[in-house]
């Protein structure tokens, strides 16, 4: 089978189109991509005949010559925390391992709508939580960049779909950086929007106020073209918005008129020195390009991962509660009563991690402890949010690193969940504050592994960061 690989989604289309290749080569391309690269554990579900039989309708529906979606033929993988109908959705656990999903998530409805194919569900930390992707019942996977190193998480399973040419884009979630921090150690393009912007029906929560889908891309405008099909209001979620979606993937600006705010929160003794040197290096070539840089604090950003830890588990340990064995999944045998049913079942169904954060979450939102931790962290995440809101104020757009240190290696901090948490501190404010943001490839430290500059911009103005991204694209081509 001859190699296929194309530069971007509009290569392949117009390839498409003029009957260079077909849906069906394609598909059996990244089929077969999928299959040679089996040992970096990205995938958890393959969906082989099922693409391979979309792809044939896709090249006939061409033929016949009706109109074709904005993403026909695009070959795409999806984190296994989205609901596709008549497909297990395990979350990444041994609770959910056998568990079919009965209906499509709105963005599997979009994305279908428009003609993409979906290759199969990509593997994850257990129910999102977590920073490396080795929290997964399904087993760790590894970087394609350094195979001994962690991808990020917790969506690392889509972004090492995207960074090992696996899939064209894949959809992940992002709670706390899930999917900025894997395309930052990937070295691909993430897009965490904002919250509200993409409907959450069919995503299985692990903490409501926080969770968002995202997009994995090579580059921003694939990236914007698949954000921009899946954007929008659905009657199914009520915390989508009705805000119109831009076209994002024609957004362009002149950066002469740019602001990019520089806080310098996040450039303290946390941030590793060459991690530091490349994201300057791609700061001064927006100054060179006609952008102002301007100082801008962000106060309480120091409080940022002591409120998400107690916010998140807290919201976690609610949402989690339907899994006890009762009504689907997993369910421990031989048991006494229902008590110790629903005890074992959770036991045993849930990994180490999970059970970590329920128990936090718990505590925190229980008798006594509420108001000292629960109300307090609530009242904090307020002020994150409005540090960002009075930085916008000054400028149109914030940069700063994606993550204080480069991919480490598999095994090394996970008995130190500390030491994993501090790897999301630039991360974690964002989704407090709700705003989007997108990483995107930065160069590499002096170790050779991938950097990722992360973008914050204001509320639902996604257009606006895929336009700078675009730009920083172009610095990374000289």
């Amino acid at each position: 089978m001859p190699e296929l690989s194309f530069a971007s989604y509009p290569d392949l289309r117009e390839q498409l189109l003029s009957k260079q290749t077909t849906c069906e080569a394609v598909t059996a391309a990244y089929l077969a991509r999928i299959q040679s690269k089996k040992h970096l554990n990205a995938f958890i579900t393959v969906f082989a005949e099922k693409a391979l039989v979309r792809a044939k309708e896709l090249d006939a529906k061409l033929a016949s010559g009706k109109t074709i979606g904005k993403l026909f033929g695009l070959p795409i993988a999806i984190k296994d925390v989205i609901a596709i109908k008549d497909e297990r959705l395990t979350c990444g656990s041994k609770i959910l391992s056998n568990f079919t999903s009965v209906y499509d998530a709105t963005v599997i409805t979009r994305l279908v709508a428009e003609d993409a194919i979906i290759l199969g569900k990509t593997n994850m930390d257990e129910f999102a939580m977590g920073s490396s992707n080795e929290n997964s019942f399904f087993g760790a996977v590894k970087n394609p960049l350094d195979e001994t190193r962690v991808p990020g998480g917790s969506s690392g399973g889509s972004a090492v779909a995207v960074a090992a040419d696996c899939a064209m884009v894949s959809l992940g979630t992002d709670t706390g950086g899930s999917v900025r921090q894997p395309a930052s150690f990937c070295g691909v393009v993430g897009v965490k929007p904002t919250y509200g912007r993409v409907s959450r029906y069919g995503l299985v929560a692990f903490a409501s106020s926080f969770d968002q889908i995202g997009v994995f891309a090579k580059n921003a405008g694939d990236a914007a073209l698949v954000l921009q099909v899946i954007a929008g209001e659905d009657k199914c979620d009520s915390t989508s918005s009705d805000k119109p979606v831009g076209d994002y993937a024609a957004a362009s600006i002149d950066l002469s008129n740019l602001r990019v705010g520089v806080p310098k929160e996040f450039f303290t003794d946390a941030l590793a020195p060459d991690i530091a040197a490349a994201v300057n290096t791609k700061l001064e070539f927006l100054k060179s390009r006609g952008a102002t840089l301007v100082p801008v604090s962000l106060p309480h950003s120091e409080h940022a991962l002591a409120v998400y830890y107690i916010l998140a588990p807290a919201e976690a340990s609610a949402n989690l509660a339907r899994f006890d064995g009762a009504r689907y999944g997993y369910r421990a045998a031989d048991v006494k009563d229902l008590t110790d049913m629903y005890v074992r079942s959770r036991s045993e169904g849930f990994g180490a991690e999970v059970k970590r954060r329920i128990m936090l979450g718990t505590y925190v939102l229980s008798s006594g402890y509420y108001d000292a931790y629960y109300r307090k962290a609530q009242q904090v995440r307020r002020l994150v949010r409005e540090d960002y809101l009075k930085a916008f104020e000054q400028v149109d757009v914030i940069a700063g690193p994606t993550s204080p240190i480069a991919p480490f290696k598999l095994g090394e901090k996970v008995d130190d969940p500390l030491a994993m948490y501090l790897a999301d501190i630039y991360t974690v404010p964002i989704n407090l504050a709700g705003v989007p943001a997108i990483s995107v490839p930065a160069g590499v430290d002096k170790q050779g592994l991938p950097v990722g500059l992360q973008l914050i911009g204001n509320l639902f103005d996604e257009s606006r960061l895929f336009a700078v991204a675009k730009i920083l694209e172009q610095s990374e081509m000289k």
